[in-house]
């Protein structure tokens, strides 16, 4: 491939991290990356994209820090237009939590690991255990595992709403999910200070899942904060493929997605052709056609 996509986080105690946010936007600059980097006390968390020779320079550029020795990254292609812009922000959090008096420290409180091996050969042998979707809910409309708890989450600062959707699973086997891993660090952590006793996280997130074991028994897109705006792995014309996104507008399968004409609304939504043609605005109802005329 030509062009390659990092995603990739790191929990660690960072004590300047305006100075890292520099030395970040210098090293990307001079690698003519472009993506997302958010930087705190708290740790980093980026996705950039690049050609394979820069975007592997940064790794080991990055890696040297002893602060990042062990980042997990999670590689895919890129277009190389899947980011408009290099963005490296200081941040009081490397993912919007807002949970206040109680947030959570991940290096201090976080759940075990799971890898995508160990999470395949529980499903193989059957054993009882629960996958929550830590991810929004417009995410998991076009792809999820099967079986798992998608509570109903807008935004990752409404954690707490999801505790009602899972307060049957308190004494049960529980698997947090989400893209990459970053937000499974914090909501893993959030669910066992919450008194949950058996918690585990996806270990790299959704995307290492599928990298292993394509068609498998996360089905769908899997959607991502970039140009491609949803992503595959595998041949999604196989038989054992499913199409999870389903036309906001009339219900037929779609992993389109489009955001609704009126700014009073503009819903981020799946939405077949059929119902918003290409170059053609789109609303997602027939109240907000209305409002905008």
């Amino acid at each position: 491939m030509d062009h390659q996509i990092l995603l990739y986080y790191k929990y660690v105690r960072i004590d300047d991290p305006a100075a890292l946010v520099q030395a970040q936007k210098e090293l990307c600059q001079s690698l003519r990356l472009r993506g997302r980097i958010l930087i705190g006390h708290e740790g980093l968390n980026g996705t950039v994209e690049g050609t394979l020779e820069n975007t592997e320079a940064y790794i080991k550029e990055t890696s040297a820090d002893p602060r990042f020795v062990d980042i997990h990254w999670k590689k895919s292609e890129g277009t190389g237009e899947a980011f408009p812009k290099l963005s490296v922000k200081l941040r009081p959090e490397i993912v919007s939590g807002h949970l206040g008096e109680h947030d959570v420290n991940p290096v201090e409180t976080t759940a075990t690991h799971l890898s995508p091996d160990d999470l395949q050969s529980w499903f193989n042998e059957g054993r009882e255990f629960h996958i929550v979707d830590m991810r929004n809910d417009y995410e998991h409309a076009v792809g999820h595992f099967e079986g798992s708890v998608l509570p109903p989450l807008s935004n990752f600062r409404n954690l707490p709403e999801v505790l009602p959707h899972v307060e049957h699973l308190r004494e049960k086997t529980v698997v947090t999910v989400c893209t990459g891993g970053v937000r499974c660090e914090k909501a893993s952590g959030y669910l066992l200070k919450n008194g949950f006793t058996d918690v585990y996280q996806l270990d790299g997130g959704i995307v290492s899942y599928m990298e292993k074991y394509p068609n498998s028994r996360f089905h769908g897109k899997l959607y991502v904060f970039d140009g491609r705006i949803v992503m595959g792995v595998g041949d999604d014309k196989a038989p054992e493929y499913v199409t999870v996104g389903r036309c906001h507008l009339c219900g037929t399968p779609s992993e389109r997605y489009v955001n609704c004409a009126n700014l009073n609304c503009h819903l981020h939504f799946i939405s077949c052709r059929d119902c918003s043609p290409k170059n053609e605005t789109a609303y997602c109802s027939e109240n907000c056609a209305k409002v905008a005329v």
